[in-house]
């Protein structure tokens, strides 16, 4: 074979290689920038629902202090107040982490805080220029993203109108969130409805603006946060909408989380290098390999016994680099599923404490006359104390004693509802799991017909009593909410027990599930309610399945019926 020969076949395969590489990582990017970009999706969800949750566990103090005798007293100027709930939000502000809770007075000065030891106390400071208590005095409850004014962090202000016009704050700083997204990878912001970064896991991001806006309503941002002004935006955007960090090369995939309540959104931006980028090489070299091989085929034709030992070499070197990839792609996949599994836990905690939040008004409901009372028994006894009926005192101590007993059973499965449950299965009573379910929710049950079958005591089935309370909430809370409205809502429980099986119905009379949602319903994120995040029933039925139950939903002409089968302990 000649030179010019050998030449054309050399100038053959390089364009072979090309081509096929080009098209081979075409297509890989393409494929694989889609699921890159739904992996980042899901993610960004993830992160807003697990910050919804520490932002939703943070907003229920407020709400309860408002009640607190001891609140109220500070209120009323009673001696020693101050002392005792300076100690007191000072031992809540420890156990949950919070960076200061204090007391409003209805002059605007602060009564009492968290940091009362300290030479930079909240204690006799004016709050009056702060827009979340302006909003809580006027509304009931206020909230405001701003920089203290002591300590120079920024946080989340949560506020409530307490008694006599008082309003109880709580500050939450996100320092520990930032922590852990900047542990996790990629770059993670929070942005409010202008825009504007407030939560960063890059601390130089926050305060910086992403989309351009007017300066009056900069300006306008900047006061109610309490800053000079707003910073440029941190990055710039490709053409087909890649992020670009100024001095860096790599592009990022940046997802948005739908807004939340207080209309934040969660961004995530990754760098596609590793997603995308690598694969792409991978393709294109694997391409490129099989056109040579192929090339190398026709030569092998013309030149059998030199070119059989260089073919021999090209395949077994494709074949150890392609092994090590899927080697390192197992373990990747491997680690990841752990992570998911670790997440999927958390989000079971996360869903958990999100239905407190809307069950606690009924707690609070529940507990309030019982309080009542007592104070009147209290001050009635002191009276008769007095006169010398100590007969009549005695009854009215027995009284309070039962009274402090039935909130004491209250607070006590609220508490046991929102702990982390221990994951061991044992047997456990329906009746207890059907009763705690209902004294979460009894508020809301009270407003509709609610039927429930006499279920004996010595029934019990196989899984944790706390996330078998949860699967019942969900279901209960969903039929609640279905029936807002109804003239005549009713909810109705019935059960079924039958060789190692037992099946728990949950029906109401409302709208029904839209065809459209019932198809995908134990699906992450599929709901038909604006304010829902869809996780409510996956984690349900995955809790159910844990079990070696199940939960669906059963075809009925009127209204939903939900259908759990669990196993029974014998």
């Amino acid at each position: 074979m000649t030179r010019r020969q050998t030449l054309y076949w050399l100038l053959a395969a390089l364009a072979a290689a090309v081509l096929f590489g080009s098209v081979g990582g075409e297509i890989v990017r393409r494929r694989a920038t889609a699921a890159f970009a739904a992996s980042v999706s899901a993610d960004a969800r993830l992160r807003q629902a697990l910050l919804n949750s520490e932002i939703a566990r943070f907003r229920l103090l407020p709400q309860t202090l408002a009640d607190d005798r001891d609140v109220i007293a500070a209120a009323d100027g009673e001696e020693g107040a101050e002392r005792r709930l300076n100690a007191k939000l000072e031992a809540f502000a420890g156990q949950i982490g919070a960076s200061a809770i204090y007391l409003v007075g209805e002059n605007g000065f602060a009564i009492a805080a968290s940091n009362w030891r300290r030479a930079d106390s909240f204690v006799g400071r004016d709050y009056r220029f702060r827009r979340y208590y302006r909003d809580a005095l006027r509304h009931g409850d206020g909230a405001q993203f701003a920089l203290g004014t002591v300590s120079h962090r920024p946080g989340l202000y949560l506020a409530r109108k307490a008694a006599g016009d008082c309003v109880i704050v709580i500050k939450l700083e996100f320092a520990r969130i930032e922590a852990q997204w900047r542990t996790a990878g990629g770059e993670t912001f929070v942005t409010n409805r202008d825009g504007v970064v407030l939560v960063s896991s890059r601390p130089a991001w926050r305060f910086a603006m992403t989309r351009p806006i007017d300066p009056a309503r900069q300006k306008e941002i900047a006061g109610d946060i309490g800053i000079p002004g707003l910073k440029p935006a941190p990055y710039g955007a490709d053409s087909d909408g890649f992020l670009r960090m100024p001095g860096r090369t790599e592009r990022l995939q940046l997802a948005t989380s739908p807004p939340n309540r207080d209309a934040w959104r969660v961004n995530l931006a990754l760098p596609i290098r590793l997603a995308v980028t690598t694969p792409v090489r991978s393709a294109q070299a694997v391409a490129a390999t099989l056109a040579l091989v192929a090339v190398g085929a026709l030569w092998w034709l013309a030149q059998r016994n030199r070119r059989r030992r260089e073919r021999t070499a090209l395949l077994e070197a494709a074949v150890t680099e392609r092994t090590a990839e899927l080697r390192r792609e197992m373990e990747e996949r491997t680690a990841l599923e752990q992570r998911a599994a670790l997440l999927r836990e958390e989000l079971r905690l996360a869903n958990r404490l999100a239905t407190l939040g809307q069950v606690t008004a009924s707690v609070a409901h529940e507990t309030a006359q019982p309080v009542a009372a007592i104070r009147n028994y209290a001050r009635s006894a002191g009276q008769l104390l007095d006169l010398g009926e100590a007969g009549e005192v005695r009854e009215n101590l027995s009284a309070i004693d039962r009274l402090a007993e039935r909130i004491g059973v209250i607070t006590a499965q609220l508490r046991g509802f929102a702990r982390k449950a221990s994951g061991a299965e044992s047997a456990v009573s329906l009746a207890e799991v059907v009763d705690g379910a209902q004294l979460l929710l009894k508020e809301r049950l009270a407003a509709l017909t609610f039927e429930r079958p006499a279920i004996a005591a010595d029934l019990k089935v196989r899984g944790d009593k706390v996330r078998l309370e949860q699967i019942l909430v969900n279901l209960l809370q969903n039929a609640t909410e279905a029936l807002a409205g109804r003239p005549d809502p009713r909810i109705r429980l019935s059960v079924e027990a039958s060789h190692d099986v037992l099946c728990l119905r949950v029906a109401d009379n409302g709208p029904g599930i839209a065809p459209e949602i019932a198809d995908r319903l134990f699906t992450p994120f599929a709901t038909s309610r604006a304010e829902g995040l869809g996780l409510g029933l996956v984690i349900a039925q995955d809790i159910a399945q844990e079990f070696g139950g199940s939960l669906r939903l059963v075809p009925d002409r009127t209204g939903a019926v939900f259908e759990l089968e669990l196993r029974l302990a014998r």
